[in-house]
């Protein structure tokens, strides 16, 4: 009995350090994607940005913005009542078209 019981110790602690040093190898493979994804928010333009390229050479208001992946998307109403979605891309704040 007293066998098994040392048998079962040793097993168990040999296998925790190796599920330590696996959850250690997954964390530092997940924080290149983690900065990556940072770095990428990073270089987003803010929705005022957004806005204010819309503006220049446009009649109308400014609605709202919303960031739909690597675009914003900027609701502007125009003086003759029309809606549109304007879509700026979010690194560049180019125009890129509108609906």
């Amino acid at each position: 009995m007293n066998r098994i019981r040392i048998l079962v110790l040793a097993v168990l602690m040999t296998a925790a350090p190796m599920a330590d040093a696996a959850a250690q190898s997954r964390d530092r493979q997940e924080q290149p994607r983690d900065r990556g994804a940072q770095q990428e928010e990073d270089q987003r333009i803010s929705l005022a940005e957004a806005e204010r390229s819309v503006r220049s050479g446009r009649n109308g208001r400014y609605l709202n913005a919303n960031y739909r992946g690597n675009v914003i998307v900027v609701r502007w109403a125009y003086p003759d009542g029309r809606i549109a979605d304007i879509t700026v891309d979010a690194r560049s704040g180019r125009i890129i078209g509108e609906r």
